[in-house]
Parts: C-alpha cells; sequence; structure tokens
C-alpha cells in the first residue's frame, strides 16, 4: 500500500501530480540516468509523495515503506528498480539547507530501523567514512540520490525535494553480469552532454565513502555528514 492509498481524495490529487512530475522528468530525451528510465519502463519505479522534507511527518510510513521495499527485493531479486519519496516543498531550499535536512530525514529512518530490530546489512558499513559505508534498512543496504529545485547539477535538479532510495545489491548483480561499468559509462557520458561536465563527486562503492553523493552538493575532502547509526 502506498501513502497515496490511505490519504483522503481530494489529497490524492496531489499525489498523483507529484507521481506524474517525477515520472515526466525522468522521461525527457536529456534525462541522463539510464537506470531510473529503465525503472520507470519496466514499472519498477514506486514514487511515495510526502509532506514536507524539513519535517518527520511521515517518517514511519517511510520507512514502511522502505522495510517492504528491502523485504519483496529478497523474495524476488532482480532487475532496476528504485523507491522515490516525492517532498511537496519546500521549494526554495539552498543546497545546505537540503542537505541538512536530507540527513536530518535519513537520520531519522536508520533510527526506527534500528528501533524495530532490523540488522544493518553485512555486506556494507554503517561508518560515513568507510569507502564501503551504506545505509540499511530492513537488511539490506540502499544509497540516496538527492533532488531538489536549486540543485547546481542538471541532473539533480527537479521541481521538488526527492529522495531516491536504490538498493546496493541490484548494481552488484549487475557487476557479477558484467553489465555495470557499460551502464555507468553511458550515465556518465549522458552527464557531461546536459552539464558540461563529470559530477567531480561520483565515485565507485569502495574506492571512497558514497556519502558526499547523496545531495548532489559539492563538498571538500574533509565533510563529514551529519549522521550516526546506533548499530555502527
Amino acid at each position: 500500500m502506498t501513502l497515496a492509498d490511505h490519504t483522503p481524495p481530494d489529497a490524492r490529487s496531489s499525489a498523483e501530480t507529484l507521481r506524474a512530475e517525477l515520472e515526466s522528468w525522468i522521461a525527457e530525451p536529456g534525462f541522463p540516468c539510464v537506470g531510473a528510465k529503465s525503472a520507470l519502463a519496466r514499472g519498477t519505479l514506486k514514487v511515495v509523495p510526502a509532506r514536507d522534507i524539513t519535517s518527520g511527518w511521515n517518517d514511519v510510513q517511510l520507512h514502511d515503506e522502505l522495510l517492504h521495499w528491502a523485504y519483496d527485493y529478497r523474495d524476488e531479486p532482480g532487475g532496476l528498480r528504485s523507491l522515490a519519496v516525492v517532498f511537496e516543498g519546500p521549494l526554495d531550499l539552498d543546497e545546505d539547507q537540503f542537505e541538512q535536512h536530507m540527513w536530518e530525514r535519513i537520520q531519522s529512518l536508520a533510527d526506527k530501523d534500528h528501533w524495530r530490530g532490523q540488522p544493518y546489512d553485512a555486506r556494507v558499513s554503517p561508518d560515513p567514512a568507510n569507502p564501503h559505508f551504506s545505509l540499511s534498512f530492513g537488511g539490506e543496504a540502499f544509497f540516496v540520490v538527492g533532488l531538489h529545485p536549486q540543485a547546481s547539477r542538471p541532473a539533480r535538479r527537479f521541481a521538488r525535494p526527492t529522495m531516491v532510495f536504490n538498493l546496493h545489491d541490484q548494481f552488484e548483480k549487475l557487476r557479477e553480469e558484467g553489465r555495470y561499468e557499460k551502464m555507468r559509462e553511458t550515465i556518465l557520458d549522458r552527464d557531461r552532454k546536459l552539464s558540461g561536465d563529470i559530477n567531480p563527486m561520483l565515485a565507485r562503492h569502495g574506492d571512497a565513502s558514497e556519502a558526499p553523493q547523496y545531495s548532489g552538493r559539492l563538498v571538500d575532502p574533509s565533510w563529514t555528514p551529519p549522521f550516526n547509526d546506533k548499530r555502527a
């Protein structure tokens, strides 16, 4: 059940609007992430509407969605899929503010995962300074792609504050199949055509912590995220 399924009828039009906005943006020819395009085409992009990224209003429901997403993936692994949380607003957050509130939501969701007794995925590290760092919900590793209206990178500049949760395991399977590098190079080439250069924050998992990549903001090497998982 999605959040839209148990909202009043007058709110469902808003939920459908948020979903349509993201799907239309991803479907644009210049959008660089072919993985997201594939998930959209296959019907494995799930869009979850939420109120306000600066508030914990929807956090319990969002954690429920992540748990179901992780459990469903373990029952039926394979294929590219993404869980996108699209917030109604605010629409005027600058890059620093978006990053701050994005990590507040991540911390809140991680706290709920711990409180609910969920194990940390042993294949990744809960330490954001570790090159193998990743988030864990429902025992499955996730990374986040942040989108918002004031993003400096065009590939991250979407009309609403958004957090896209992707499962690490699906990309490990692509590596095993020899398909990951080709997809990565395609995305980098499309991003170069869109932005004029490649996002300097991008790095392969295991070479450097992925935490600096989440918000899309350019950060210096000394930056550390405001995050502390209780299971670390």
